[in-house]
C-alpha cells in the first residue's frame, strides 16, 4: 500500500457522526487519489439531481499518493463537490501543507456532508476528531481565522477556512488553506458556507514512507535536476506567474477589456513581473516546492495599503487589471488582499465585475442600479466597492454574487452577450483566439472554462513537450488542425496530475514516465507509462460522465459568442478557433458520441461498466 493510508474519514454534520471507511486497493489504483478518487466516492455518494447548497451534497478533500512525501511540488489539496456555480463537477485546488497533514494524520481523504445546525469548525489531530462551535469565528474574515485558529491549536496545524462571501453564499466564494492557499474555482466556499462549516483545522503525527525508498528518491532526484535547470521554473522563480502578462500580452492572449481589445502590450510593464517586483519582499513557496512562483508583497502606505502577505498571481492581475483596464498595480494588491480576505475566487469575481462594466458601459444597468454607484472601466475604487457589495450581497452585489451566467439572465437583454463563460464557470485568463487549442480545453473541461483539466496550453506555448507520449512540441497555437487528438492526450496527462496532487508546473520539466515511475515506487503497485496514461482516461470519462448524468450535452460544449469574433489588432488579430473542426476531430478520438456521453463500449473497457449502465439504461 505504499504512501496510501486505504481509509477516508467521513463527517456528518448533520447528525455529529465520524467514522472511517476502508477504500479498495483496486479502487485506489485505478484512481489514484485526488480528482480521481473523489470523481469515483461522488459517483457512489451523490445523487445527480443534489442541490449543491443542501445537506445531500459532499465536500470532498482529497490527497494523492505523493502527498506527505519529499516529492517536489506535490503539495496539492484537491476539492471536489456539486458545485452551486454551475449545478455540474466542482473541482478547485491550492498548493500548502493540508494533504501532507491529512495524509500523517492517517487519511487519504475526508469527505463531509450534512449540514450543522449552527456554526462550526472541526479539528482532527490523528485518530481524535472534534466538532467545535464555530460562533466567535463565524463573521470574520479569512486571515483573521487563520490566525485565531493557528493561535489557538498551534502552529503546526493547518487550517483550512472561509471567509464571508462563503458564509453569505457567494457562488464563486473559495475555500483557503491559510492565507496563501486559494481553492478558488466552483464555489467550494459556499458548500462550506450551506454546511455552517467555518473551518477545519488538521495536524498528524504518522509518517508517509513510500513502498520502495530507494527507488523513490532516485526517481525523485533525477527529476528535480530537470526542474532546478529549466528555463522555464527559472522564469518563475525569478518574476512569479505575473511573467504570463508579459508574454501573453505579446501573443494576444491575455484577455484585455472583457476580450474586447487585441494589443494589450502597453500593459506589460505596468502589469507584469516588474511591476509586482517594485513590491516584492520575499518569494514564498508551498510545501515541497523549489521553485517559488508565490510572491510576498507589501504596500505601507497609502490609499491601497496592505500588509505583508500574499501577492497577486496572473490569473489576478488579468481578471483585476487587464480585464477591467486597470493600470495600477498598487490597487490589485489591494483587490487581491480583498479577494483573499473575504474568500471570493479572483478569476470568477473579476471577470463578472467586468462583464458588469461592459453592461454598464452600455446602458444595460444604470447608476441607478448601482444605488448611485458606477462600473467605470479602468476605476479601481468602483471594483473594490462592488466587491463588498458582492461579498455581503448588497444592492446589485448581490445579483453579481450569482456569476455572470446567472446575472446575465437577470439582466436580461442581450446582456449573455458580454459574457465569458463555458458551462457557467468564468474563463481563465487566457484569450483563445491568440491560443485555439487551449480554447478547446477550456470547451471540454469538466469543470467550465478551466485552465488546469488540459495541458495543451502549455504546449502550445512551447513551455515544455513530452515525447515519451508523441507530444513533440512545435504547435502553432492559432491552427485548428490536429487539436482535438492533441487535447485528448493533454487532458490525459492533466488528469493524472490532478489526481496525484501534483502542481503541473513540476510536471512540466520532467517526463510522464517519470511520474508513472514515482507513483509506482510510492504506491508499491506496478504501474508503467501506458497503465498510467489509462487512468488519467478513466478519470476524465468518469468525470464527464457524472456531468451528463446532471444534464450536461454535447449543446453545453461550445465556446462564447465573445471568443469567435476576431479582433482587429494584437497578437492574435483576425484570429478566431474552428470550434466545429476541433470539436469533430476531438469527439473522434476521446470517444464521445454525437449527445456528448462517452461510448458504451469505451466506458466498458476502462472498467466504467455501472456508469455505462446509468448512463445507458
Amino acid at each position: 500500500m505504499g504512501t496510501y493510508k486505504g481509509k477516508i474519514l467521513d463527517i456528518d454534520l448533520s447528525s455529529g457522526a465520524v467514522k472511517t471507511t476502508q477504500i479498495k486497493d483496486d479502487v485506489l489504483r485505478k484512481f489514484i487519489g485526488g480528482a480521481g478518487l473523489a470523481a469515483k466516492l461522488f459517483f457512489d455518494r451523490v445523487p445527480p439531481d443534489t442541490e449543491p447548497l443542501s445537506a445531500r451534497n459532499v465536500l470532498f478533500l482529497m490527497g494523492g499518493p505523493l502527498s506527505g512525501t519529499n516529492f517536489f511540488t506535490s503539495s496539492r489539496l484537491l476539492a471536489a463537490f456539486k458545485s452551486p456555480q454551475t449545478s455540474i463537477w466542482g473541482q478547485g485546488s491550492a498548493g500548502g501543507n493540508f494533504a501532507a497533514e491529512m495524509k500523517r494524520a492517517g487519511y487519504d481523504g475526508i469527505a463531509i456532508s450534512g449540514t450543522s445546525g449552527k456554526p462550526v469548525y472541526i479539528v482532527i489531530t490523528d485518530d481524535k476528531v472534534e466538532i467545535k462551535d464555530a460562533s466567535d469565528l463565524w463573521g470574520k474574515d479569512i486571515y483573521e481565522t487563520s490566525d485565531i485558529l493557528k493561535k489557538r491549536h498551534g502552529n503546526k496545524a493547518d487550517v483550512l477556512e472561509i471567509g464571508p462571501a462563503g458564509e453569505n453564499l457567494v457562488k464563486f466564494a473559495n475555500i483557503m488553506n491559510t492565507k496563501w492557499g486559494s481553492i478558488s474555482r466552483c464555489g467550494g466556499g459556499a458548500v462550506m458556507g450551506s454546511k455552517k462549516l467555518k473551518a477545519i483545522v488538521i495536524s498528524g503525527t504518522g509518517k508517509v514512507i513510500p513502498a520502495n525508498l530507494e527507488e523513490f528518491e532516485n526517481v525523485r532526484k533525477n527529476a528535480l535536476a530537470k526542474v532546478k535547470e529549466s528555463v522555464i521554473t527559472q522564469a518563475l522563480t525569478g518574476a512569479g506567474t505575473a511573467m504570463g502578462v508579459d508574454v501573453n500580452a505579446m501573443t494576444g492572449v491575455l484577455p484585455v477589456k472583457n476580450y474586447t481589445v487585441g494589443d494589450g502590450n502597453w500593459l506589460g510593464p505596468l502589469l507584469g513581473g516588474g511591476a509586482l517586483g517594485a513590491y516584492l519582499t520575499k518569494p514564498h513557496a508551498c510545501y515541497t516546492c523549489p521553485i517559488a512562483c508565490k510572491r510576498t508583497v507589501k504596500l505601507a502606505e497609502g490609499p491601497y495599503a496592505i500588509e505583508e502577505g500574499p501577492g497577486p498571481q496572473y490569473e489576478t492581475i488579468g481578471a483585476f487589471g487587464s480585464l477591467t483596464v486597470i493600470e495600477n498595480m498598487a490597487a490589485i494588491l489591494k483587490m487581491n488582499e480583498m479577494a483573499n480576505r473575504y474568500g471570493m475566487d479572483s478569476i470568477s469575481c473579476g471577470a463578472t465585475i467586468a462583464f458588469a462594466m461592459e453592461c454598464f458601459e452600455k446602458g444595460l444597468i444604470t447608476s441607478q442600479d448601482l444605488d448611485g454607484g458606477q462600473l467605470r472601466w479602468g476605476n479601481a475604487d468602483d471594483v473594490l466597492a462592488m466587491m463588498e457589495k458582492i461579498t455581503y450581497r448588497k444592492g446589485f452585489g448581490n445579483v453579481l454574487a450569482e456569476g455572470s451566467r446567472n446575472a446575465a439572465k437577470k439582466i436580461g437583454k442581450n446582456a449573455a452577450d458580454y459574457t465569458v463563460e463555458i458551462k457557467g464557470l468564468e474563463y481563465a485568463l487566457y484569450d483563445s483566439r491568440g491560443s485555439h487549442g487551449h480554447g478547446l480545453g477550456f470547451v471540454m473541461s469538466n469543470r467550465g472554462a478551466c485552465h488546469v483539466a488540459s495541458e495543451i496550453g502549455k504546449i502550445e506555448s512551447s513551455w515544455t513537450t513530452w515525447p515519451d507520449i508523441g507530444i513533440t512540441g512545435g504547435y502553432d497555437p492559432k491552427a485548428d488542425e490536429g487539436k482535438g487528438e492533441l487535447n485528448v492526450i493533454c487532458e490525459n496527462v492533466a488528469m493524472l496530475s490532478n489526481a496525484a496532487t501534483m502542481c503541473q508546473f513540476g510536471l512540466m520539466s520532467m517526463s510522464v514516465t517519470e511520474l508513472a515511475e514515482a507513483l509506482k515506487a510510492a504506491t508499491g503497485f506496478d504501474y508503467d507509462l501506458k497503465e498510467v496514461m489509462e487512468c488519467g482516461e478513466r478519470i476524465w470519462m468518469l468525470q464527464r460522465g457524472l456531468n451528463n448524468l446532471m444534464g450536461v450535452t454535447a449543446a453545453d460544449d461550445r465556446m462564447p459568442k465573445r471568443i469567435l469574433t476576431p479582433l482587429p489588432d494584437g497578437g492574435a488579430a483576425g484570429s478566431v478557433p474552428n470550434v466545429e473542426l476541433m470539436l469533430k476531430d476531438y469527439y473522434k478520438a476521446r470517444g464521445l458520441d454525437a449527445k456528448g456521453r462517452p461510448l458504451k463500449e469505451k466506458l466498458v473497457s476502462l472498467g466504467l461498466s455501472e456508469l455505462a449502465a446509468r448512463l445507458y439504461k
